[in-house]
């Protein structure tokens, strides 16, 4: 018999090893036992722990894009319904970061003022144009135009929460088929309750209307803290509209409804104008809420 050489000896150990360990592995396998795969035990626990990594990523990113997509809906519900109810809307800037979307330096009213100077043009109850709007400026405000199909009694929300209280009761008592008592009304941020009317702002005379440019837009605020009524050449924001520094925002306390009227700005003007003059009474310190209106 020749003799096996020491190269061909080692050739056979090493054979003979690895038929050893390939019996080892095939009797440890999990495959043997419940029918898996025969992933190697690691590689099949980092690819579990990778799907299921993926799986919990997901669940977590998936919520605030399925909360995002919600908000979205809403907003674009209760804008619709603003245009359906006959208020003309136009986009506006929104809060960003910690300035406007307008980008410019100083902005004094930022989030609060149109994109456009010509809003009272774009200004448009058309359902399909704020829808384009909608997805072209998925972040924008909007403002709606006074004087045309509406006007708006905007108030400090301490009084407003007065006149809001005595307007309710009234229209509660009022008889079926009456005149409109209370319309909608939205709360801006904290400080600011308003109240939309029908509009005064296209009388048959030209001498009985008066621009409220000056005295009713935000820039203004400081200078005419009390009733401001908005008409013709005017605009409010609507809900759900951003304002800078609050989680709140604009939001309705009594949303519109299309096909129902608005009430006359006359019929607010008086319950208005007490509750402003009893809380201008009680933020200067001077005294207390007087127990009747004051005049």
């Amino acid at each position: 018999m020749e003799r096996e050489s020491r190269i061909a000896q080692w050739l056979r150990r090493r054979a003979e090893r690895a038929a050893e360990r390939a019996e080892r592995t095939a009797a440890a396998r999990p495959d043997a036992r419940d029918g898996t795969t025969g992933t190697a035990p690691g590689r099949r626990s980092r690819e579990g722990s990778a799907r299921s990594g993926v799986r919990r990523w997901g669940g977590r990113g998936g919520q605030p894009a399925a909360e995002a997509a919600e908000a979205a809906r809403d907003r674009e519900t209760l804008l619709l319904t603003a245009a359906e109810a006959g208020f003309p809307l136009a986009p506006a800037a929104h809060p960003s970061g910690y300035g406007c979307s307008c980008v410019r330096i100083g902005c004094p009213t930022p989030g609060r003022h149109p994109v456009s100077f010509a809003w009272q043009t774009q200004a448009t109850a058309d359902r399909a144009q704020i829808e384009r709007w909608l997805r072209a400026e998925p972040d924008a405000n909007f403002i709606t135009a006074t004087g045309r199909a509406h006007d708006v009694l905007d108030v400090p929300a301490e009084a407003g929460y007065a006149a809001l209280a005595r307007l309710e009761e009234r229209e509660g008592a009022a008889e079926p088929g009456a005149e409109a008592v209370l319309g909608p009304v939205a709360l801006l941020g904290e400080d600011r309750m308003l109240f939309f009317t029908k509009t005064r702002g296209t009388p048959e005379d030209e001498d009985e209307w008066w621009p409220c440019e000056l005295d009713s837009h935000p820039e203004t605020m400081e200078e005419h803290p009390g009733l401001r009524w908005h008409c013709r050449g005017s605009y409010v924001l609507l809900p759900p509209s951003r304002l800078p520094d609050d989680g709140q925002g604009v939001r309705w306390l009594r949303s519109p409804e299309p096909g129902r009227g608005l009430p006359e700005p006359l019929v607010l003007l008086e319950t208005l104008t007490d509750a402003c003059a009893e809380y201008a009474l009680t933020a200067d310190g001077r005294e207390e809420a007087a127990p009747w209106p004051v005049r």
